[in-house]
């Protein structure tokens, strides 16, 4: 097994400690009612873990990426929901902030962020530019002291909370990755406006909302990267600042899964068929040795990507198999964990069809798994594959 050192150790019993006491009971209700766990939220910020991989010097505790991730693998084990909020706040735009925004930026916002007065969401995909992301025709046009950015964004989650959206645009008259920038845009700014949220299959109590923006007019101190219409280096600086959020993300799988897991081996030894309880027919025990072993599997790939950085941010191809790897295991884990509590597992009694649900947006979200596959080949190979068509 992987050991981690004692100081990460016992940050992993304090927060399974703390999730099990303060968020297992209502994880079903956020579910089931598609409400947002506000006082989950809350209780994160209080706690300081929103703000935990901010540096200290705007009031986060400077933490490392691998305690961020365990916080990450922890809290999904018992509440898939309060995860991704814990997700967005520890990888998502504040993240890039630290990373790369100026002081005067980072002084305006981590402290809220922190505390929680603050909420961000991101503004990526748009309706025409999924996986093909650099279709993007969301524009930015400098205009004075201002940028006008006119566009929508598309799977925004939790976008219709958030205080501050962290928008990728594109400045020029360019295709691809070049000219595509970033900047942030505040909630209630003239020409911003956020649509109704959407029903999903999973994530339920984190809905996702478009945005709107009819040439909406962005302070040019917003600007947290201009895109260069000559250039590639802005997009590529953005996009290695996200990193962290495959890791993350690979880290929520795990914590489903070893809920699954944990929850399948113990009907397992419970259960009584044929007079004996069911542990005991080997194809039950293939089906817990082999969670057991890509649960493990993924635990490894996890831990490593988020421990060897390159320039602060997980190193590329590292979080890229592991996010794969991992994508991939949630599945097929909690639909033979559901598989072995037979019918009752299909139904709302037990949490394994909620876990089902869950873990399959996670294939879809920060990269499917066919666009990982690319990257990765294209990390492999050294050299990148055009896939527009010719």
């Amino acid at each position: 097994m992987f050991q981690l050192d004692p100081d990460l150790e016992a940050f992993r019993q304090d927060i399974r400690k703390t999730a099990e006491r303060a968020f297992a009971a209502k994880a079903a209700y956020w579910d089931e009612k598609e409400e947002f766990p506000t006082e989950n939220r809350d209780l994160l910020a209080r706690l300081g873990y929103l703000g935990m991989v901010i540096p200290e010097a705007y009031g986060g505790s400077g933490a490392p990426v691998i305690q961020g991730t365990i916080l990450l693998e922890e809290v999904a084990r018992v509440c898939f929901n309060t995860a991704l909020v814990a997700q967005i706040a520890i990888n998502g735009p504040s993240r890039a902030i630290a990373i790369m925004a100026s002081d005067a930026q980072k002084q305006r916002w981590l402290p809220g962020c922190v505390s929680g007065e603050h909420s961000f969401a991101i503004g990526i995909s748009e309706p025409g530019a999924g996986s093909a992301m650099t279709d993007m025709v969301t524009s930015a046009t400098p205009d004075g002291d201002h940028v006008l950015l006119h566009g929508q964004k598309a799977y925004c989650t939790g976008g219709h909370l958030a205080t501050h959206v962290f928008v990728f645009a594109r400045w020029g008259k360019t295709q691809g990755p070049k000219g595509i920038g970033a900047l942030v845009v505040e909630r209630g700014t003239p020409g911003f406006e956020v649509g109704h949220p959407e029903q999903k299959m999973g994530g339920r109590g984190m809905p996702e909302v478009e945005l709107f923006f009819d040439r909406c007019r962005v302070p040019r101190a917003n600007v947290i990267m201009e895109g260069d219409p000559n250039s590639t280096r802005s997009f590529k600086r953005l996009m290695s600042s996200f990193g962290p959020e495959r890791v993350g993300n690979a880290a929520m799988c795990l914590g489903v899964a070893q809920a699954a897991y944990e929850a399948a081996k113990a009907y397992s030894q419970q259960r009584e068929q044929f007079g004996r309880p069911i542990c005991e027919f080997q194809g039950l025990q293939w089906k817990i040795a082999d969670m057991a072993v890509q649960i493990h599997a993924a635990r490894l790939m996890i831990y490593r990507a988020a421990t060897h950085l390159v320039d602060g941010f997980p190193d590329p191809l590292e979080a890229a198999m592991a996010k794969l790897y991992a994508n991939e295991m949630v599945q097929r884990v909690t639909n033979e964990a559901l598989q072995v509590h037979g019918h009752a597992g299909f139904t709302r009694a037990l949490p394994l069809e909620r876990m089902v649900r869950d873990s399959r947006g996670f294939a879809l979200g920060g990269g499917t798994t066919e666009i990982l596959r690319n990257t990765i080949a294209s990390m492999v190979y050294g050299r990148a594959f055009e896939q527009r068509r010719g």
